[in-house]
């Protein structure tokens, strides 16, 4: 018997992970390849995983490993985010959570032709959707934050509510003579129970985290897997059913708390909790009957059409009625639902349940939920990427931009970047510095761009480039290979001296900013000496060449320093190995000695603006300044020589203009 156990492990733990490498080889969801497996070893391929030798060890399992999956869901949430699309979140929750139960409940009244009670109970279970299926989806299709926000979230958070709901259901089709009150009493007290428990617990052991710097980085995870499953017991113990509200609230808590080195904690809970997963779908669609799957016949696919094709729509609808999203964004969030991990739990659980006390439908329950999961993992999971690109939703997020050196060179990047509209913050360990971008509206933070957390803070995680601008080359490159190894933004930047291919002792690569050799303490006093114009010019097809050897010569001659170019109406950093393309605009920097002769001046190149450095000098810093788009009978050069702000109306004036 323990040998038969001990390969039964051995065989799922092995099989998940297998299914998992094929699934990321194929850029899929995880899960199809796990429902594959685990049908071919179960009862109805191979019979090498039979999960019922496990006896009352799989429902342990089960609780255990969802209470992993939906604290690990809580952990990765960010509540400034959710701020984002909170009124939206809070309807596909509360509102979407009723108008699928309701809908589903019809569908398998109607179409499965189920029993009232048993209908209701299927629809409660598959109300939800799930991170383990979202996550990949949103990774892999590339979605804008707030899309992919408002799927995470409700995957992690509906996860919760819809696994209470599905109990309290259950107690109805167990005791039907219930009242309404009761259910509705029921339904509250578990999840207020188990919210204020996990928010007690969360920020409880956030403080102790902060305050236990004698724990060791692998300690600190152990403390926190046994915190958590010690939360779910006694929440469980307290109020039957609301440990897994109390585990989501405890993550999310735990999230937002200060935590020394939160990087290293999540990504061991993500490993954790991948590995999880991927045994425990191996053991329930291994315990999965696949003949009272074809017993539903087409009521049961016309049941989980309705679902996909009516009623989530409906919900998208009535949800974000009043929201900014736009119909693209409302047609991908109505195809995206796909069920994961948790129905599938929770549904094997109420089965094992419905037949211990002699009410039929167990079996019918868990092979519709099973279905459902097949059907949407399949036709949404794996067809999203393509309904995102039919929708044009699928552009990666490359926008948003994490400067480290608040000089006056990465100011003004950074302003550049803010005038295309994009998010930008500054890191300097210079409390002045800055003080001076902070006054201009550029979020600051004071530390150093070798600490993990700070870059976080500063919103790496969710921004398409980074660069490095200290004077300090050898410090930029370890600061950008930090940057690239923790968070993997899709554009890496920094300004350094590349070494010969041999000596990157495999580090992640890094691009080098404007080009091979960069004086940038130089350019810097260029900046602050008044002596730089800022300059653009657009690549036409039948000048490229000339334009192009213009280009070089002022660049090879050292007067010049490309920053930034536009293409395709995207902004982005100049790189050392630059291929030009016609149509792109370039932004630089050209050198002009404060000893060049009014005649001399006048050659210079009709694109260029004084890039007078008002921004950068202390009695204009210390003044909070507006955007403002300037008009009037001013001339240029007395915008020039009188605008505190100068920087965003030459930024503006460069990325608006448009050659005739």
């Amino acid at each position: 018997m323990e040998g038969s156990l001990s390969l039964l492990i051995i065989i799922a733990i092995a099989a998940g992970v297998f299914a998992r490498v094929i699934a990321n080889f194929f850029r899929v969801p995880s899960i199809v390849f796990l429902l594959i497996f685990g049908v071919a070893l179960g009862g109805n391929g191979l019979n090498l995983v039979q999960p019922r030798l496990l006896g009352d060890g799989l429902e342990a399992i089960v609780s255990i490993s969802v209470a992993l999956i939906l604290f690990d869901g809580g952990l990765n949430l960010q509540l400034k985010e959710l701020g984002k699309v909170s009124a939206s979140l809070r309807n596909l929750i509360t509102i979407g959570t009723l108008i699928t139960l309701i809908g589903g409940g019809i569908a398998a009244y109607w179409l499965s032709e189920f029993p009232w009670t048993i209908a209701f109970l299927y629809a409660a279970l598959v109300v939800v959707t799930g991170p383990t299926v979202i996550n990949p989806i949103v990774e892999e299709v590339g979605l804008d934050r707030r899309l992919a926000t408002i799927l995470e979230g409700e995957g992690v958070l509906i996860d919760a509510i819809g696994s209470v709901l599905a109990v309290v259901v259950l107690d109805v089709a167990l005791n039907p003579t219930s009242s309404a009150f009761a259910v509705v009493s029921d339904l509250g007290l578990r999840l207020g129970v188990g919210g204020v428990l996990g928010a007690i617990a969360g920020w409880l052991l956030g403080k102790f985290l902060q305050r236990a710097a004698f724990l060791a980085e692998d300690t600190k995870s152990a403390v926190v897997v046994a915190a958590v499953l010690g939360l779910f017991g006694i929440a469980q113990e307290i109020q039957s059913e609301s440990g897994l509200t109390a585990v989501v609230l405890m993550g999310i808590v735990l999230r937002a708390s200060e935590i020394p080195n939160s990087r290293a904690l999540l990504k061991f809970k993500s490993q954790l909790v991948a590995l999880m997963v991927s045994v425990l779908f191996i053991l329930l669609s291994a315990n999965l009957s696949i003949p009272s799957i074809f017993a539903l016949g087409w009521g049961g696919v016309q049941t989980v059409l309705f679902l996909m094709f009516i009623v989530r729509p409906i919900n998208v609808i009535v949800s974000t009625w009043n929201s900014s999203f736009t119909w693209r964004q409302k047609a991908f969030l109505s195809w995206c639902a796909p069920r994961g991990i948790v129905a599938a739990s929770v549904a094997s659980l109420f089965s094992i349940l419905l037949t211990e006390r002699g009410v039929n439908g167990g079996e019918s329950i868990k092979a519709l939920v099973f279905l459902t999961i097949a059907m949407t993992v399949f036709l949404q999971g794996l067809s999203a990427k393509f309904v995102a690109k039919l929708l044009g939703l699928n552009q990666p997020d490359i926008s948003g931009l994490v400067v480290v050196g608040s000089n006056p060179i990465g100011i003004l990047v950074a302003r550049l970047f803010q005038a295309n509209g994009q998010r930008v913050a500054l890191i300097d360990t210079s409390a002045d510095l800055c003080k001076q971008a902070a006054e201009y509206d550029i979020p600051a933070f004071v530390s150093n761009g070798l600490d993990a957390k700070s870059l976080a803070e500063a919103g790496l995680d969710s921004v398409g480039t980074f660069v490095a601008l200290t004077i300090n080359t050898d410090v930029n490159i370890v600061i950008a290979q930090i940057a690239a190894k923790e968070f993997n933004p899709p554009k890496v930047f920094a300004v350094y001296i590349k070494e010969a291919e041999g000596d990157r002792n495999g580090e992640p690569e890094v691009q080098q900013a404007f080009s091979a050799r960069v004086p940038i303490k130089t350019w810097n006093q260029y900046i602050l000496q008044r002596e730089v114009r800022v300059g653009e010019f657009l690549l036409i097809e039948e000048e490229l060449e000339e334009q192009l050897n213009r280009f070089n010569t002022m660049f090879n001659s050292g007067i010049l320093l490309p920053l930034l170019f536009e293409r395709k109406g995207q902004l982005q950093i100049v790189s050392a190995d630059m291929t030009w393309e016609k149509g792109d605009r370039i932004l630089y920097l050209l050198y002009t000695p404060k000893a060049l002769s009014p005649a001399q001046r006048e050659v210079l190149p009709p694109s260029t603006l004084d890039i007078t450095p008002v921004v950068l000098s202390d009695l204009d810093i210390a003044q909070k300044t507006n955007d403002s788009n300037g008009s009037g009978s001013r001339s240029k050069n007395d915008d020039i020589a009188t605008s505190p702000d100068y920087f965003l109306k030459m930024a503006k004036d460069i990325l608006n203009r448009r050659s005739p």
